[in-house]
């Protein structure tokens, strides 16, 4: 290896230091405070009145709040920066999350739920946008697989923890469990919120942790690749044909993700596990074939520079994995190892899917393009909880809405395979490119 290759790999991994755990540790608050409904729901739906309709549309019409500032808030990112911005939307979620534990009625609980998804607007594509602006696209699928990943372990710890809460903390102070729920799981990310304004760096020209050779070394890279790319104004996100077949593949990866994430707690609990911690153990468990599975085919994704067959191909066996947890819903130990396939099918999918994006796209049109997909695709959200709801319709078979969900994630690999272009590849040290015509062991 030359000198400057190694002491590239040695800035890259500076960076990697100093960002991902710390965004890690961000995104698994913020998922946390997102999903930690589908355990409060155990006790919460109870105590409230509500029936698994209001469960559902609340759960959703969060993501109701989230389309709508979405792309203003992922604009407001770039123009105020990543530190200000993001510290904004840590705090207010933290706030809103915590008050959670007041709600009384349906209607506080869908008014709550809204301003949730408000407030929580913009932290995804923020940071995939944020990634933009210290790595090429050749090196952010395991970048972004590690910081996406956060998705997984909050599940293989989270889940666990919202259990331990609701266990030990239902009826102290005269609280419920989920209230207590809200609360312990609110107020860590109003501190990190705090944190993030002292630590993040909105551009690598403010990092006084990396020397002036590094920033230039980073900063070169960046610009070589922005040179490929043509589209580089807002008004060209929106007048893209692919980024609007990326907010139809990203709408149905979104209703694999709610519509296991919400529910999971409820499947297992069918299963007859009777403490709130067993359900979180056994919950646990298809989030951290999800962790493993991610990062295996993150590093393939990386390592090849192909992004769409490995998104098709893992989900569509996401898909394949859902259907027969259904067929086998009788036997708790199948149903949990098809489960555990269908979660990476949809979890393991986001690391790959997430560079395609800002592969065509510049500037500020790449925040506006990453913020139009995250926010049209999280409408997703909104359908994933209710599809049960909407299957008990039309049908008394308690599996169905796994097979509905199936459905919707086989569309999105088929739209895949038809709307990317199969010679679009991203290759390690390389900017976005055609897919060469020699073999691949002549390029570096």
């Amino acid at each position: 290896m030359s000198d400057d290759a190694v002491f590239e790999a040695k800035t890259y991994s500076r960076v990697d230091w100093h960002l991902i755990p710390f965004l890690f540790l961000c995104y698994i608050l913020a998922y946390l405070d997102r999903v930690n409904l589908g355990f409060a729901k155990l006790q919460m739906m109870k105590e409230l009145s509500l029936s698994d309709a209001a469960f559902a549309s609340g759960a959703g019409i969060f993501f109701i709040g989230y389309f709508f500032f979405e792309v203003p808030s992922n604009i407001a990112l770039k123009k105020y920066g990543a530190r200000a911005w993001i510290a904004r939307i840590m705090i207010s979620w933290g706030i809103i999350s915590g008050l959670m534990m007041f709600v009384k009625s349906e209607y506080a609980f869908y008014g709550m739920r809204f301003l949730l998804g408000i407030a929580e607007a913009g932290f995804f594509p923020g940071i995939i946008y944020y990634l933009t602006l210290w790595y090429p696209s050749s090196k952010r699928s395991t970048r972004t697989a590690l910081f996406v990943a956060a998705i997984a372990v909050s599940g293989v710890i989270g889940n666990p923890i919202s259990g331990a809460i609701m266990d030990a903390f239902s009826g102290a102070l005269g609280l419920a469990g989920w209230q207590w729920l809200f609360l312990m799981e609110g107020i860590p990310s109003i501190l990190v919120g705090i944190w993030v304004f002292f630590y993040l760096d909105s551009s690598i020209m403010e990092a006084k942790w990396l020397t002036g050779e590094q920033k230039a070394l980073l900063a070169r890279n960046l610009e070589a690749e922005e040179s490929q790319k043509t589209q580089v104004r807002i008004i060209d996100a929106f007048k893209s044909g692919k980024v609007w077949a990326l907010c139809a593949i990203y709408f149905t990866l979104m209703i694999g993700l709610y519509g296991i994430s919400f529910w999971l707690p409820s499947i297992v609990k069918a299963f007859g596990v009777k403490s709130f911690f067993g359900v979180g153990l056994i919950t646990a468990i298809p989030y951290f074939v999800a962790v493993v599975g991610m990062m295996i085919l993150s590093y393939s994704s990386d390592r090849t520079g192909e992004r769409r067959m490995h998104y098709i191909c893992n989900v569509t066996a996401g898909a394949i994995g859902l259907v027969l947890s259904g067929v086998f819903a009788s036997n708790p130990y199948l149903a949990i190892l098809f489960l555990s396939i269908g979660t990476l099918g949809v979890v393991g999918s986001m690391p790959i899917f997430w560079p395609i994006p800002s592969a065509f796209l510049a500037g500020t049109a790449s925040a506006a393009g990453i913020g139009l997909v995250n926010s049209i695709g999280n409408l997703g959200g909104y359908v994933g909880p209710n599809v049960p709801i909407w299957a008990k319709l039309y049908s008394t078979n308690p599996s169905a809405s796994m097979y509905i969900i199936a459905f919707f994630l086989v569309v999105g690999a088929i739209i895949t395979f038809f709307a990317i272009p199969s010679d679009l590849y991203v290759r390690v040290g390389q900017a976005p490119t055609r897919k060469p015509t020699t073999p691949a062991s002549q390029h570096p």
